[in-house]
């Protein structure tokens, strides 16, 4: 939900995301609405989005490998992260989920089947490796990452320019400065028995960076 009160809601098996005003039950096509596929005004199984100040929707797409971005009223999006192929390297990216992005510009995004959380700065051809070096069990290492989401478990992007991530196997929530790309032990989850949905609960921060569940 935006600033306005306009709730978006990704509709997967329609290829298109929604915005929806109170009262309305029709809501209007943001993104997508074209069929499956990767030209710009298509989406390919898409997951997630973020909607920034100006109303852009940020939209991760799970088969196309990319985040596009749709302007206000826009009829087609711009890749702003991936497209260029189902691999590892610092030019593509692999079934991403979650996706937030910042005041500069900068898109952070699960890249979810490589183990890791990428950053793209405005404009950039290639993103850099935020957290995660592979898959694996090392401080440095994320095991089946849960999905990127604003103020909710997932990468958390506070006034601090911190980042919180809940690795779902692992069970552990780690805090590190971005860029650093290696994580500080903060918390053991490892004794908390929970379903995944429990996972999924709201995590957020207070004015003085204390974390509260």
């Amino acid at each position: 939900m935006d600033d306005n009160g306009f709730l978006y809601v990704v509709d997967s098996r329609k290829r298109e995301v929604r915005r929806y005003k109170i009262g309305d039950t029709e809501g209007t096509v943001v993104a997508g609405g074209n069929g499956n596929g990767y030209r710009l005004d298509q989406l390919s199984i898409p997951r997630y989005v973020f909607v920034d100040r100006e109303h852009s929707v940020y939209v991760t797409e799970y088969s196309n490998h990319r985040v596009a971005k749709w302007e206000l009223g826009a009829k087609q999006g711009i890749v702003v992260a991936g497209g260029q192929g189902q691999e590892n390297s610092l030019t593509q990216l692999d079934g991403p989920q979650g996706v937030v992005v910042d005041q500069l510009g900068t898109v952070y995004v699960t890249d979810y089947n490589n183990n890791r959380i990428m950053g793209w700065s405005k404009g950039a051809t290639q993103g850099i490796v935020i957290a995660g070096k592979g898959y694996g069990a090392e401080p440095n290492q994320i095991n089946w990452i849960v999905p990127v989401v604003y103020h909710s478990i997932g990468v958390v992007i506070s006034m601090s320019s911190t980042s919180e991530i809940l690795e779902y196997k692992n069970l552990t929530l780690n805090k590190l400065n971005l860029g650093v790309g290696v994580g500080v032990f903060r918390m053991d989850f490892l004794r908390f028995k929970a379903t995944y949905d429990a996972f999924r609960l709201l995590l957020r921060q207070s004015s003085s960076g204390k974390l509260r569940i």
